[in-house]
């Protein structure tokens, strides 16, 4: 056998979020042909022991704005290494590492983007950086098909991108033998309706409008509850207040952010997931594959996962209101929801499998490790 390929990937930490949920999964998955390293910028994080070999993980330090002490520092991991591969993920990363290896001449980049590109980057200065830094890149790769139109629309060049779409553990996320019991379990009510969202306290996740909407639709459906997975991020503090001070806190259940999320998923009737933009969500995969139909914003990524109306929900939400009336709609049909949590089943175990994912950066390492362009044709 030829000795595995050495993958460096380079994220800002190992914090429980949906781009190092998918580092660890490939890298479980690609054993023993991938043997995987992870540079943290600035620390670990509970997902490190999830990785085939945790000691391969190097935390870089890095404080405050730009610091060169950490170029400095990747560098030096990077002679230690030797990897075959550096596999970036969003736009820091690839700062540090398009520095520390000359522009990608002294080790191949495979840069990855995980989501659209958010408001504050959208301008003359991130645009030039990335038009720059994706020259220095063997290959670019998004999550999602929609994501390369997305980026295309950015001016940004798609010649050299290809889609690696996100896949999910279907053996590992699947439906209940007894949701009654699934909830019992977590001591949650056996009867009433739940929804849930999942994800990180961060402004574009939108919680703040679902706690608003949760409010006005529980006023109609006193036994409706909230599951609100997640903890962390630039809008923690007010998320948390906002939970704290719902008129309807008692029917809220906020675990934080949990490693297991299986038996939560497979407690809810509806997941909810408002985002204001996405590549294509774990979230959205893992409750699909519980059986779960999402209730979705009609934003990039999610419309390749999700068939309106079949098999989840992709509406345009821009207000409270909007999502009032679309939880108010699918809630007041409990049996089209079961169907269309089976048909969720179905689809992602038909269209979007973890052995799919993990071939797709496979055969990307193998064509960056060759220096063979790694774009689509």
């Amino acid at each position: 056998m030829s000795a595995p390929l050495r993958i460096l990937h380079i994220l800002d930490s190992l914090r429980p979020g949906g781009t190092e949920n998918g580092v660890v999964n490939v890298a479980r998955r690609l054993v023993p042909t991938v043997d995987t390293h992870v540079a943290c910028l600035r620390s670990s994080g509970d997902f490190a022991a999830r990785l085939p070999v945790p000691a391969q993980v190097y935390v870089l330090g890095k404080g405050a704005g730009f610091t060169p002490g950490t170029v400095a520092a990747l560098f030096g991991t990077l002679r230690r290494l030797r990897p075959d591969v550096i596999h970036t993920h969003n736009l820091g990363p690839l700062i540090y590492a398009a520095l520390a290896t000359a522009g990608g001449t002294l080790t191949p980049i495979l840069h990855g983007e995980h989501g659209q590109i958010q408001p504050q980057e959208r301008n003359a200065r991130r645009r030039w950086q990335r038009r720059l830094l994706y020259r220095c890149c063997q290959g670019v790769h998004t999550v999602s098909r929609s994501m390369i139109s997305a980026l295309a629309a950015e001016g940004l060049p798609a010649h050299n991108m290809t889609a690696v779409v996100n896949g999910v553990d279907a053996a590992h996320f699947c439906p209940p033998a007894s949701k009654a019991a699934a909830r019992a379990a977590l001591g949650l009510p056996e009867s009433g309706p739940v929804i849930g969202i999942v994800g990180r306290f961060v402004a574009l996740k939108r919680h703040r409008l679902l706690l608003e909407a949760f409010e006005r639709v529980a006023s109609d459906m006193p036994s409706l509850r909230l599951v609100v997975l997640g903890d962390g991020g630039d809008d923690q503090e007010s998320v948390r207040a906002a939970i704290e001070s719902h008129p309807r806190r008692s029917h809220i259940d906020w675990p934080g952010m949990q490693s297991h999320t299986v038996s939560w998923y497979q407690a809810m009737d509806l997941l909810v997931a408002p985002s204001l933009i996405e590549g294509l969500s774990n979230a959205v995969l893992e409750a699909m594959s519980c059986g779960v139909p999402v209730l979705a914003h009609a934003a990039c990524g999610n419309s390749e996962v999700i068939v309106h109306e079949s098999n989840g929900y992709c509406d345009p939400i821009e207000t409270v209101q909007d999502l009032v009336l679309s939880l108010s709609r699918r809630l007041a049909r409990p049996d089209l929801l079961r169907s269309a949590g089976s048909q969720a089943r179905s689809h992602v175990l038909e269209n979007f499998s973890l052995d799919s994912m993990a071939l797709g950066y496979q055969r990307l390492y193998e064509r960056c490790a060759s220096r063979q362009p790694a774009g689509r044709p």
